[in-house]
């Protein structure tokens, strides 16, 4: 069974950074694709990042691109999100999920989620 476990989340000033984790475990992800969410008070879960787990290859939100950037160590079996020059609006509970493959809709996995809080 995938299991999905995020850490990372805290409180940070506006401008400032962090670094999100998501530990993957129960099988190998050698044709996933791994994603980052997030869902802010009263709003729906949106996509931030996703990236392929063997090529690499990522995509981003436009809210997010060029502040965040997702990567992943096959060694740790880990998905991380570098958050940079954070914004209040990026406050929310961060999400880890994963898919079998690109050609997949929807994400199976979810991982429990991380809370993030951006002051300004």
């Amino acid at each position: 069974q995938v299991q999905l476990v995020e850490s990372g989340g805290g409180l940070v000033q506006a401008g400032g950074s962090l670094r999100l984790s998501c530990a993957a475990s129960g099988r190998t992800f050698s044709s996933y694709v791994m994603g980052w969410f997030r869902q802010a008070p009263g709003k729906e879960r949106e996509f931030v990042a996703a990236i392929n787990w063997s090529g690499g290859s990522t995509s981003y939100a436009d809210s997010v691109q060029g502040r965040f950037t997702i990567s992943r160590d096959k060694a740790k079996n880990t998905v991380y999100l570098q958050m940079n020059s954070l914004k209040p609006e990026d406050t929310a509970v961060y999400y880890c999920a994963a898919k079998s493959g690109r050609w997949v809709n929807e994400y199976a996995y979810w991982g429990q989620g991380t809370q993030v809080t951006v002051s300004s």
